[in-house]
């Protein structure tokens, strides 16, 4: 039955987000025309009114023949200027994009084909799409997408070629430019390479520089980049890189052009076409190199279907506009722009700012599929259900629709067709993620690993290990639909831990919670009252508490929304509070990160097998460095060089503020506690 509803939903676009939300699929016109006529249409953008004409080797030599450049090679020392300035010719001809229209053909050609074929739909809304469409002649344009996918490189150009608006430059990883004849193609379609680990390397930061500097001063073509800094492997938002945001924002803050137009774009997928590889990451296995072999041996993933895509291109944002009473812009003028100039703490607490902002636009503009809510309520049963028992069917779909319902409450955009009974939208979310759960005789399960041809059964380690993949793959998919209950959810922690009515007290907490998980989750600098404020709003909205002036206390009917919301943020403090209580009970006070993580996950499988953990998350290596990273910022931990060093009382006193909350809970041990 699965399958038939799978074929029904197949065969019935999702007209509710057109109609409704303005959006439109771009590969229903594709499967009704050759991919060639596609690829060879008329191409005619409308480019930026100020941009001079200009080739990339014109672009090239304005960036070797710039003032700054030219300072910053005469200033290097230990070698001849004519040294430094081949080295940086070298860097450049390893960075530089070469965008020809032909290739830009072939990849349509290729892309299209690709994409009929793994997706149902990909729908764009086209009020953004307009919008961008005005705002690429008017100033400088930085595209701003979230990275999900290795998709989402190809989606935005595809987009863009198909509605005549200006293709971009795309700040890419170099490991794809080594890539033996895809990298070339890359090139020539627009993307630019930036090595990983730049360090303190001033010759490539300055040629990186004045590169993207160029490219926005001159308006020469939209740039593309991932204010993330990488593909998030957990599929929530990761904090903001501030580097590439920083250099597109300069030639405004100097006075080199007028505006900058910032658009945030939200990329939303029904499934992930990478969704196996990154649990396997986050369990610590290597990522596979990238490579044209290693692209052919994944060519099976065409076999498979990905359900639709959904390309939010948000409102426009002006730099100028934004930054308006935040920054000084007068103290550009002090030192000629051509000269290396250090970002003040003002100017680096507005980036900042503003990079926030727009991760948290984009996670405000991507809409929530069916099955990211049935992940957020899959994870609340115990593993051992999942497993072994199965999940009654009939429950899952009930309290998936109760949750539908709160996450309209709370203002969540969701991705659930309105012209097609709910149970068959249901049924076919859980068919398309048939990788991670199945429907049998009424009830769900999750999908393990199969077990390998061995001698001697497997060893209760080796068993956990087995469940965790597809535990990790449903923690991602729960992870897209977060954002929208993660304010909420911390207030309702709040209320949980202190046992206080008094919202002042709740308050405090609360920023204590926002201050321990601000690597976690994506929080505005300077915003907590307004994040405290829109949580109280959310809940007293559904009903779930009563407030007055100075009070907030819950009501008869909010319990299971508090409960819900809590048991969504307990892996979370499980998987610190795990993090807390390896840091304390080491001898060693210094340890190396490439020693820690694997030590903590051996830590989590003897503690899920003594039933003391019930959380897979504590084995994800990005929440690991998320702990990390929050106790050096918190000062619990200091960074010499690889290593790391531990405040022991200082993890300890953090551990006991939230101990509390562990061990009140009935799905968490006292063990876990560091008091």
């Amino acid at each position: 039955s699965c399958l038939k509803v799978l074929y029904i939903v197949r065969q019935r676009p999702y007209t509710s987000l057109k109609d409704e939300d303005g959006f439109t699929d771009v590969l229903e016109e594709r499967r009704r025309s050759s991919d060639l006529s596609y690829a060879l249409r008329t191409f005619t953008p409308q480019l930026y009114k100020g941009a001079p004409p200009c080739s990339t080797s014109d672009l090239n030599k304005a960036v070797l023949e710039s003032h700054y450049l030219r300072y910053v090679i005469a200033m290097e020392t230990g070698s001849s200027v004519e040294k430094v300035r081949e080295e940086a010719c070298g860097i450049l001809e390893e960075m530089s994009q070469n965008l020809q229209l032909g290739f830009i053909r072939l990849m349509a050609y290729t892309v299209n084909k690709v994409f009929k074929r793994v997706f149902r739909s990909i729908y764009v809304n086209m009020e953004g799409l307009s919008m961008l469409q005005q705002a690429v002649q008017e100033s400088p344009v930085i595209l701003i997408p979230n990275h999900r996918s290795y998709m989402d490189f190809l989606v935005i150009s595809y987009i863009l070629f198909t509605y005549d608006i200006p293709i971009p430059v795309i700040a890419a990883g170099i490991p794809l430019a080594g890539m033996k004849i895809v990298g070339g193609i890359l090139r020539r379609s627009g993307a630019f390479f930036i090595r990983r680990a730049i360090g303190s390397d001033k010759l490539y930061w300055a040629v990186l520089t004045e590169y993207v500097q160029t490219i926005v001063r001159t308006g020469y073509a939209p740039l593309e980049f991932y204010v993330e800094g990488f593909r998030s492997r957990t599929l929530k938002s990761l904090v903001p890189k501030l580097g590439m945001m920083d250099m597109v924002l300069e030639p405004y803050f100097k006075g080199e052009v007028f505006d900058v137009t910032l658009v945030p774009i939200s990329i939303s997928y029904d499934r992930v076409l990478e969704e196996s590889l990154l649990a396997l990451e986050l369990l610590g296995v290597p990522k596979p190199k990238e490579s044209t072999m290693g692209l052919f041996k994944a060519s099976s993933v065409l076999q498979e279907d990905y359900g639709c895509m959904h390309v939010n291109f948000g409102r426009p944002l002006s730099a100028r506009q934004l930054c308006e009473g935040k920054i000084n812009r007068s103290e550009y003028n002090l030192i000629p722009r051509d000269l290396p100039q250090r970002p003040t703490p003002e100017t680096q607490g507005c980036v900042n700012w503003l990079a926030h902002l727009i991760v948290r636009t984009q996670e405000e503009g991507s809409l929530i599929s069916p099955w990211s809510l049935m992940a957020c309520l899959l994870l609340q049963a115990p593993v051992t259900t999942l497993t072994e028992e199965g999940l009654q069917w009939h429950e899952v779909t009930k309290k998936t629709l109760w949750l539908r319902k709160l996450a309209l409450d709370f203002g969540a955009r969701l991705n659930w067709p309105a012209n097609i009974p709910d149970a068959d939208v249901m049924s076919s979310t859980m068919a398309l993620h048939h990788s991670i759960v199945h429907h049998k005789a009424g009830r769900v399960y999750l999908v393990q690993e199969e077990e390998p041809a061995k001698q001697h059964p497997l060893s209760p380690e080796e068993d956990v290990m087995r469940t965790a993949p597809a535990m990790l793959m449903l923690v991602s998919y729960r992870n897209q639909a977060l954002h929208v209950f993660v304010r909420p959810g911390m207030l309702a922690t709040a209320i949980h831990i202190t046992k206080s009515a008094q919202r002042d007290e709740l308050f405090t907490f609360f920023c204590f919670l926002q201050d321990v998980f601000s690597n976690e989750f994506i929080f505005i600098p300077g915003r907590a009252s307004q994040d405290f404020e829109e949580a109280c709003s959310f809940l007293q909205k559904c009903g779930a508490v009563l407030i007055s002036q100075q009070e907030m206390t819950v009501s008869d009917t909010g319990l299971e929304v508090l409960s819900f919301l809590q048991k969504l943020l307990q892996p979370f403090l499980d998987s610190y509070q795990l993090m807390f209580r390896f840091l304390c009970e080491e001898e060693d006070c210094v340890f190396t990160e490439k020693r820690v993580l694997p030590a903590v996950r051996n830590l989590a499988t003897k503690l899920i097998l003594s039933g003391d953990l019930h959380t897979f998350e504590a084995f994800s290596s990005d929440v690991q460095k998320n702990v990390l990273s929050a106790l050096r910022r918190l000062e619990a931990v200091t960074k010499l060089r690889n290593e790391y060093k531990v405040n022991k009382g200082a993890v300890r006193r953090i551990g006991d503020m939230l101990c509390k909350f562990i061990c009140d809970t009935d799905d968490a041990a006292a063990i876990l506690c560091l008091s």
